[in-house]
């Protein structure tokens, strides 16, 4: 079978290698343009072009639209029977999807049709999920909505964050990719295939934003805890040490702990010091600290946060006005 891969991110990269080592043809990758991380002048990683153009044998073209006369006729040239659509980050139009016999197949980090949207295994770990999976659908140009054709189950670990969770289900992601183009090849092109998606079952997943990093103290200490999960590697989740005799210090929280006693403090009121710990109150529960980041520094364990710094029980952590945060 000849497949035009379109894909830019991680979680495309397993279904990718195994594409490359089949008997299937990958004659093309369409990929996003090469983008600029801004003031840092880093190209934003590309790891789907990355692997493909290390084979050095087959070709690749970026589009800032996937749905043009221009790139359609592009497509066309190759004569694809099928298209694997991955963390590409475009919604393929249906004269798109007829540029392939078979149109496409999207492999989806979710159990679809719960979290639709482009950040799914973010918002399950925000949302306290214990499983989750990777559903694999033959797509329609709406938004994840196309009939399921393979699904496949995961267990989320107590304290896994969506930085090592997401490996694992693209991993996962490679049988589904295999046991959908094998549907595909035996498929008559006229009868319904898959499963259709109960409308009433749908929640979405939309992209993150950089502020949503915020801790509200005023959620419970497990809520806290799961989106401190939820938002690794990126945007992180912070908080500000609002210490009474010096300006207040951004902190991102890289890791922490429930404990379930009720504190006696106003959330964001720090409960307890220890050696490794700071102790927070939260609207339910209390949060403790092990793992943080100061502004500008790397990331270090409280112990040794704790050695330059006099944090004290009713301290106060919370947040600030951004025009009078330090360096503004």
């Amino acid at each position: 079978m000849k497949i035009i891969v379109m894909a830019t991110g991680p979680f495309a990269v397993p279904a990718i290698d195994w594409l490359q080592e089949s008997p299937h043809e990958i004659v093309l990758l369409v990929t996003r343009p090469i983008e600029d991380a801004g003031r840092r002048r880093k190209t934003v990683p590309n790891p789907a072009r990355e692997l493909v153009e290390s084979w050095g044998d087959t070709p690749v073209i970026d589009p800032a639209s996937v749905n043009t006369d221009e790139v359609r006729e592009q497509l066309q040239r190759y004569h694809a029977d099928l298209l694997f659509v991955c963390d590409f980050g475009q919604i393929l139009s249906r004269d798109t999807l007829a540029t392939a016999k078979l149109g496409g197949i999207n492999l989806h980090g979710s159990l679809l049709p719960k979290y639709r949207g482009a950040a799914p295994i973010n918002w399950a770990v925000w949302n306290g999920e214990t499983e989750t999976g990777v559903t694999v659908i033959h797509m329609t140009p709406r938004l994840d909505s196309g009939p399921m054709l393979v699904q496949k189950k995961l267990v989320i670990g107590n304290e896994e964050t969506a930085e090592e969770l997401e490996p694992r289900m693209a991993d996962l992601g490679v049988s589904a990719v295999a046991e959908s183009i094998v549907m595909l090849t035996s498929w008559d092109g006229q009868q319904m295939i898959g499963i259709h998606q109960e409308k009433g079952q749908v929640t979405k997943a939309p992209r993150i934003r950089k502020q949503q990093g915020q801790l509200d103290w005023d959620r419970s200490a497990q809520q806290l805890f799961n989106q401190i999960r939820a938002f690794q590697p990126w945007p992180g989740s912070f908080t500000w040490w609002l210490p009474a005799d010096r300006p207040p210090l951004r902190l991102i929280v890289h890791r922490a702990a429930v404990v379930d006693e009720p504190g006696d403090q106003l959330p964001g009121v720090v409960t307890a010091v220890s050696e490794s710990a700071i102790t927070l109150a939260c609207g339910q529960g209390q949060l403790q600290l092990l793992e943080i980041q100061p502004a500008g520094k790397r990331r270090m364990p409280v112990s040794e946060f704790l050695r330059g710094r006099a944090v004290s029980g009713g301290d106060q952590f919370g947040n600030i006005d951004p025009s009078s945060a330090p360096g503004s």
